[in-house]
């Protein structure tokens, strides 16, 4: 059994039990959320490491050999997103130390963000196609109930919307798995690479790739199945939202990248691809327009990240391998970026008391530091070189380009353009113009509770500059990732010609 592959689901188990044990002990239980979490993100690295240097990892639980038992995986791609998990789990928990109220956490703030941030890591390592829809499971039940915790009129109104639609997106799901075991008689995902090879009743497969992509889309919040995301992600405290942007949406991108890589990728996929390259362009344009006619921060920040999904939508569609690497080096860059951009969502709330731009002002002058770190993400997310938004943008430009795909490029480029005039205008509101009423604007908190909320979005910003000024490396590893999703051959050998 490989422990590498275990720690990442089991750490944050144990967590989330240890807060559930010690209900009645609020302190006791801020004290294991922070210490679970570093100890969630130091396990993280480990697993890339031996990804990085050994390949593609796999463990049989129960010693059960592929492909009837329990496989966990990672190659390149979902090791990083198991440790972008780690990382945004961490900084979340962090910030929530000083912005989640009492009444929360005495409720279960802590044990449900550790049972959500195991749901994830669980989907992004499963090698099983049952199992990720059981992780999405664990992550989504999780998710209802943060959403909602509080029960404030606003929160139940996005919970509502939110449980619904993705309740159709897990019948959907489940539909699909079922019409796939039908075919094949496996849920194994390597198996299914393998065997769906020499399916003859094509038609059925092109049905239930469609249900996946439907599925899947809209846990991705693509065009048109996002609309519950902007209804929802505003609603929660500013670390529910800020970890619902940087890691949900992106399990529904693996997801369908996992799918459309290794399940589906022998099969004439032409018309798929050029189905995710229509919804990507839909998505981006939407998104976009939805955001410039928002008066709300998070309402700006949500319509924003459906349209970058877009983004990771585009390198998905077009398939070749400088596309998949803009694909993974700009699910990097997003995770980190949203995550950030939310959390000093949060720290705005603090200070003004609102969200709303009209209310807000004088940050600029009154608070230097926050103004950078906002510049920092915001300008990223615009695609400003050379930040790390810039080198993602750049890839997939470049691979559009290369194949002809010259309107998808043109939205890209246009989209980057409208992103920028968003942000400019979050500037010019809660940043530039003079507050609106000093008096009730700017009421610091405790230099303790400062901490909490400036270290982690300092991390992350800090982050976004580092990849930015160094891109090299990081598409490096983004360029082995994409050899790894084009090509499956080693993925499929480490799952099924070998037990761990």
């Amino acid at each position: 059994m490989n422990l590498v592959l275990i720690c990442p689901i089991l750490v944050p188990f144990l967590t989330a039990v240890s807060c559930l044990l010690a209900w009645n002990n609020r302190n006791l239980q801020r004290i294991a959320s922070a210490i679970g979490a570093c100890a969630l993100f130091g396990c993280t690295l480990p697993l890339f490491l031996s990804v990085w240097l050994d390949g593609i990892q796999a463990s049989q639980m129960g010693n059960w050999p592929a492909p009837f038992g329990i496989t966990l995986v990672a190659d390149l791609f979902s090791a990083s997103m198991v440790v972008l998990s780690g990382l945004t789990g961490l900084t979340v928990v962090i910030f929530s130390l000083a912005a989640i109220d009492a009444e929360r956490e005495n409720f279960g703030f802590h044990s449900l963000m550790h049972f959500l941030l195991m749901g994830v890591c669980g989907a992004f390592l499963t090698g099983d196609i049952f199992n990720l829809y059981v992780w999405f499971e664990v992550l989504l039940i999780s998710s209802f109930v943060l959403l909602q915790l509080g029960g404030e009129k606003a929160q139940l109104e996005g919970a509502i919307k939110y449980v619904t639609i993705n309740l159709v997106s897990s019948a959907l799901f489940l539909t699909a798995i079922a019409i796939l075991y039908g075919l094949i008689g496996t849920l194994n995902m390597a198996d299914l690479a393998v065997q769906l090879k020499d399916v003859q009743r094509k038609e059925m497969l092109t049905t239930v790739s469609i249900l996946f992509l439907l599925a899947f889309g809209i846990k991705a919040a693509i065009f048109p199945l996002f609309f519950w995301l902007p209804a929802s992600y505003h609603t929660p405290p500013a670390p529910v939202s800020a970890i619902f942007a940087g890691l949900l949406t992106k399990v529904g991108v693996y997801s369908l990248v996992r799918v459309f890589t290794l399940m589906f990728a022998a099969q004439d996929s032409a018309q798929i691809h050029q189905l995710l390259l229509a919804a990507a362009g839909l998505t981006m344009l939407t998104g976009i327009l939805g955001a410039l006619v928002q008066n709300d921060f998070r309402r700006i920040l949500s319509f924003n990240l459906i349209s970058h999904i877009g983004y990771m939508i585009m390198g998905l569609g077009m398939f070749t391998p400088l596309a998949i690497a803009g694909l993974v080096f700009y699910t990097v860059h997003d995770v980190i970026v949203k995550t950030c951009l939310f959390l000093v969502g949060g720290i705005i709330h603090r200070l003004g008391g609102t969200y709303k731009l009209s209310k807000l002002g004088g940050l600029y002058e009154n608070r230097p530091l926050l103004a950078i770190l906002f510049l920092a993400p915001a300008l990223s997310l615009a695609g400003m070189p050379p930040l790390s938004g810039f080198w993602g943008k750049l890839a997939l430009v470049k691979a559009g380009l290369d194949r002809g795909h010259y309107l998808i490029v043109a939205v890209a480029l246009v989209v980057g353009l409208l992103t920028l005039y968003s942000m400019a205008i979050v500037w010019t509101e809660a940043f530039w113009k003079k507050a609106p009423d000093a008096g009730a604007l700017l009421l610091a908190p405790s230099l303790h509770n400062w901490l909490f909320y400036i270290v982690p979005v300092a991390i992350l910003a800090s982050l976004t500059i580092l990849i930015g000024f160094f891109p090299e490396a990081f598409f490096d590893f983004a360029e082995r990732s994409a050899e790894q999703l084009i090509d499956p051959t080693d993925y499929i050998k480490t799952v099924l010609g070998k037990s761990t």
